[in-house]
């Protein structure tokens, strides 16, 4: 990117958390980075290559809550997409048969005996009102923190707890948040970033 000038427009972060029921469990329970993880160290690599302007990071994995939404673009995320929490608006009770064709509930299947289970009309007066309200609540919570716009979310706005109870801003829980702009250009940075960094350019 840095040699051709050339950016996609956006990349999305898909966390380890998200997936499907079609999964196997191995992959489910132990492949992939977990979300916050992921989409720090992808906005950590961008800010520090001077490049975070010119691409858009979408976030997803698990983005159920309107406090999630908040949390994610605080760590860096201009947009978040939500599959398993819509799947639920629909009534998904995550019977893990997605790839039989034996869904209970009408949604991943093509038996016309068990779609009579997806009553169009009501689940989507469902989906839209469930996402309604989440987006209201991370509006909420975007306003209790005293801003009025999802794009001044910062890490410091946002407290978690640490591996031995305290009490920590999310700049602290992921201190690589902090790069400079172009800081990797000049070969600094926080030290998992700059390993990352040099990995990526051998």
């Amino acid at each position: 990117m840095l040699q051709t000038g050339i950016t996609p427009d956006f990349i999305t972060v898909d966390g380890g958390e998200g997936g499907t029921g079609a999964a196997p469990p191995e992959f489910s329970d132990r492949v992939g980075m977990p979300l916050l993880q992921g989409l720090s160290m992808t906005h950590a690599l961008l800010v520090g290559a001077g490049l975070r302007d010119r691409v858009k990071i979408i976030a997803s994995g698990k983005i159920l809550t309107g406090f999630s939404i908040v949390e994610a673009m605080a760590i860096g995320a201009d947009v978040t997409n939500s599959a398993r929490a819509m799947l639920f608006a629909l009534g998904c009770i995550q019977a893990l048969k997605c790839n039989t064709n034996k869904c209970p509930t009408g949604i991943t299947t093509l038996d016309p005996r068990l779609m009579n289970g997806l009553v169009v009309p009501d689940k989507a007066e469902r989906v839209y009102r469930y996402h309604q309200k989440t987006v209201h609540v991370a509006l909420e919570i975007i306003g209790a923190l005293g801003l009025d716009s999802p794009n001044l979310v910062r890490p410091e706005h946002i407290m978690n707890t640490g591996d031995y109870g305290e009490i920590l801003t999310l700049s602290k829980v992921y201190p690589h948040l902090n790069i400079q702009s172009g800081a990797l250009l000049e070969n600094q940075g926080e030290a998992s970033v700059l390993k990352l960094w040099n990995a990526a350019r051998v």
